[in-house]
């Protein structure tokens, strides 16, 4: 699926951001169609966190404009951004570790798209069964393994029913049987709720499969963009990235 024909939902134009006087992000430009899945990858220290914050109102960039749905949103303080659509998992989970995994959903869901309690209860309950931990809704999260933690944030932010969802590493510390069972519960996720997702990762073979378009950053800059294939074969891509190392396995950084 590249080109969804649905517009843009998430446009960046010209991000830079400094810390100091060093540049985290050069002049970054990119335009993510509604029910797309980006891939936002490259070597560690490239820029994709500092990305993510600057979208999601973490860090206010140097300069550029972040829009969502056509909206600037540039500098708006996290929760604004939350509130008007932008769900984020993190790259080392964070589960509210004393309250049970079906609490956590719950919680998510009060700050999102307005609903009834009946109907925030039934979301929770319908999020837990899509992530395959209905079993354990009355487990504290604090418990839990990587993976299910994993699957409690990713429900989480789903409970506020985003326009956009951003995903850190979800496949970090995976195995490979973890990592195709979630390649699967992304594909699902996009289907029946036409998620847009923005996914930082490290994981190239679960990159190849599932995002319509990646972008490469290296040392704040994009170098490449395209179709996986595409950018896999990039020379650029091989020399900043690939060559150094080829990730087929979970990986964090």
């Amino acid at each position: 699926m590249v080109g969804t024909g649905l517009g843009v939902l998430v446009k960046c134009v010209e991000v830079t951001k400094y810390f100091g006087g060093l540049p985290a992000l050069k002049n970054v430009t990119m335009d993510v169609e509604q029910g797309e899945i980006r891939a936002v990858i490259g070597p560690n220290g490239a820029g994709k966190t500092t990305l993510f914050n600057v979208i999601n109102g973490v860090y206010r960039p140097s300069s550029g404009k972040v829009f969502l749905d056509g909206v600037d949103i540039t500098g708006k303080p996290p929760h604004r951004i939350f509130k008007l659509g932008v769900g984020r998992t993190l790259q080392i989970p964070r589960p509210f570790k004393e309250l049970t995994v079906w609490d956590n959903v719950f919680a998510g869901g009060l700050f999102g798209e307005s609903m009834s309690r009946q109907e925030l209860m039934n979301h929770a309950t319908s999020l837990l069964e899509k992530v395959g931990l209905l079993s354990k809704a009355s487990v504290k999260a604090g418990v839990l393994n990587l993976q299910e933690r994993k699957k409690v944030e990713l429900a989480r932010a789903l409970a506020s029913k985003p326009k956009v969802l951003m995903v850190d590493e979800y496949m970090s510390g995976l195995n490979p049987a973890e990592i195709e069972e979630a390649i699967n519960l992304f594909k699902s996720l996009r289907k029946e709720y036409g998620l847009t997702i923005i996914w930082v990762e490290h994981v190239i073979s679960a990159v190849a499969s599932l995002a319509d378009r990646v972008s490469v950053l290296n040392q704040g800059a994009k170098i490449a963009e395209g179709r996986p294939q595409e950018v896999i074969e990039d020379q650029a891509v091989v020399e900043a990235y690939l060559g150094e190392r080829v990730v087929h396995s979970s990986e964090s950084g």
